[in-house]
């Protein structure tokens, strides 16, 4: 039993709630009288609130996201009517802002707004000792970093053995993109180096080999980045994994020499680029060297074996399906090896409604608030963009058919048509040409989820052989070069008439990177 429980609703088990434990650490002399539950938007909202009220609680804070709002608005319409005197505190991103529009306020106690890590405590304090503030809503100074414990005690055995662990070096972010919450004036503040690095230290000496850093900009302040690649450098081991957030167009040759001395497979930079659109860029706040980019870029994989996971933005201001296509092209000639295409999401407080008039911008009411239309982008073609990314997803990023994608616009990778006469679309627009193909699989497969690897690569050798009329050896090849990679070790039935019996007895190739989707792109490296 706890007199504080700490809970959410993670979107799946693998993720540990990274804000809850900073709360639980930042407890002080409560800590002793707190318990922390997590659990996922898969589970029935009737057997977390069992869960919580076995507890007997006094007070229960829950963290709300916009991923888990519309179960934990469940959680708390049925803990209150169950237990109406347990009082329910909540905070994250998704109740920070426009608070008096919320469903889940309204049912709820008290909102702690931003960052709650000591605001929380006190609270819980004042609760306790049977204060009730007469606010409802309760904003949290920024806290200054230098005061707060930090969390890593609070990964247990489980979350090292089963689960990501999130670290930190820094907070707030120095750029003003109005889609992003961290556009809202929040100062960058860096964690003091000495107790992290110790804290970073221990983690590795429980086993954790697998660190995903959430600094907004992890390569903002050089000094720091830096000397973190040498605290890992200095302790590499096999299988040691690191995920950073970086900034595309600083990347400067100190800190390349640094990342260029890592193996293949360890470091994975999520790059956000978002728009190659240089008019739209300026329309939503964001500033970026799209020449100093590109040249990163190819530095990072031309040499070094960094995992390079790009971000696009489909549905800002201005942007048009013509504009996207061509970042998008732009792209995927740099060479990264996933290319995530985010729909454009309103998050609440964000500045991005200001274009709402001018621009029609229509979202959906209910999260993850996605746009439905622009000017520029009606809702059909919305949707079209909408089966592009998910496909693209699990064609192209997935790993499973790193080199059969490229088939797909005429630009093979592995192999070389059997003549010259069935190469397609030479030089044309990966964009157009897979969009064309997102088209033709939502007309067969009639989903978008649920489609089984082996259908998949059917779907995918169907098309390319009677839609693209690409020589059917040639494809199942490519294909069955991918399959191998990803560890499958006896062909599907639909392959197995158009390749040699010396390929169907062809060893698969092991990829070295810790993660299975890092793994497949690595294993198809040249």
């Amino acid at each position: 039993m706890a007199d504080i429980v700490l809970t959410t609703l993670n979107a799946r088990y693998i993720h540990a709630a990274f804000g809850l434990r900073y709360l639980m650490a930042n407890l002080g002399p409560l800590r002793k009288r707190a318990a922390l539950l997590e659990f996922d938007i898969a589970q029935r909202p009737l057997d977390i609130v069992e869960a919580l009220a076995a507890q007997h609680p006094v007070v229960v804070g829950l963290g709300v996201y916009i991923w888990n709002v519309a179960q934990a608005t469940a959680v708390v319409a049925a803990l209150k009517r169950i237990l109406p005197e347990v009082v329910v505190v909540l905070g994250g991103p998704e109740v920070s802002y426009e608070t008096d529009a919320q469903e889940i306020v309204r049912l709820a106690d008290y909102v702690v707004t931003g960052e709650a890590d000591l605001k929380f405590a006190e609270l819980c304090a004042a609760l306790l000792a049977g204060e009730r503030p007469g606010s409802k809503v309760i904003a949290a100074p920024v806290p200054d970093l230098d005061d707060l414990v930090l969390p890593y005690d609070l990964y247990d055995e489980r979350d090292i053995a089963q689960r990501i662990v999130y670290v930190e070096a820094s907070r707030g972010c120095p750029f003003s993109c109005e889609f992003c919450l961290s556009s809202l004036d929040i100062p960058v503040r860096q964690f003091p180096l000495t107790p992290l690095l110790e804290a970073l230290g221990d983690l590795l000496r429980r086993g954790v080999n697998h660190f995903k850093f959430v600094d907004r900009t992890f390569n903002l302040n050089l000094a720091v980045s830096q000397r973190i690649l040498e605290f890992f450098l200095e302790r590499y081991r096999p299988g040691l994994f690191l995920h950073f957030e970086m900034i595309p167009d600083r990347l400067p040759d100190a800190l390349r020499a640094r990342i260029a001395a890592f193996p293949a497979g360890a470091l994975q930079f999520e790059v956000g680029i978002q728009t190659f659109n240089e008019a739209v860029a300026a329309l939503i706040s964001r500033r970026q060297d799209y020449r100093k980019l590109e040249d990163n870029l190819r530095f990072l994989r031309g040499q070094t074996g960094v995992h390079v996971h790009a971000d696009l933005i489909a549905g800002l201001p201005g942007e048009s399906l013509e504009s996207l296509g061509e970042g998008f092209d732009r792209l995927v000639a740099l060479g990264p090896q996933e290319i995530q295409v985010g729909i454009l999401k309103r998050l609440r407080g964000t500045p991005i409604v200001r274009h709402d008039a001018e621009w029609r911008m229509v979202y959906s009411a209910d999260p993850p608030y996605e746009v439905l239309s622009t000017r520029l982008i009606d809702f059909p073609t919305m949707q079209r963009l909408r089966r592009f990314a998910r496909f693209w997803d699990l064609v192209a990023n997935s790993g499973h058919f790193v080199l059969t994608t490229p088939l797909l616009w005429g630009n093979p990778r592995a192999a070389s048509p059997a003549s010259s006469d069935d190469r397609r679309q030479p030089g044309a627009s990966p964009f157009a040409a897979f969009l064309r193909f997102s088209d033709w699989l939502f007309a067969q497969a009639g989903r978008q989820h649920a489609i089984a690897l082996e259908r998949l690569a059917g779907l995918v050798f169907e098309y390319l052989t009677q839609e693209l009329k690409w020589e059917p050896r040639t494809v199942a090849t490519v294909l069955w070069g991918d399959l191998q990679g990803g560890g499958r070790n006896e062909p599907p039935k639909f392959l197995r008439p158009f390749l040699p019996a010396a390929q169907v007895r062809r060893s698969p190739r092991a990829g070295k990177a810790p993660l299975k989707r890092q793994a497949r792109h690595l294993a198809a490296s040249p």
